[in-house]
């Protein structure tokens, strides 16, 4: 599904299969809690990448993950 975000047009599909994916490595290796609540923080990362250009959803949800657990790490 494409949703219109300002000018932009946002693939609705690849970022929720790319947190799905991220949400749930993050759940298992426990660093977000395994909840049905989305996580604000890692939506708004993949959503930042998908605007800047990255439309796999396989590197979305990698680059989510490493970007997530770094900035844990902070």
């Amino acid at each position: 599904m494409l949703v219109e975000r300002g000018l932009r047009v946002m693939n609705v599909g690849v970022v929720g299969e790319a947190y799905a994916i991220a949400a749930h490595y993050l759940c298992r290796s426990g660093a977000i809690a395994d909840d049905f609540v989305t996580n604000e923080r890692l939506l708004a990362i993949i959503i930042q990448m998908f605007e800047h250009g990255e439309f796999n959803k396989i590197k979305l949800a990698n680059k989510a993950i490493a970007q997530f657990e770094a900035e844990e790490l902070v």
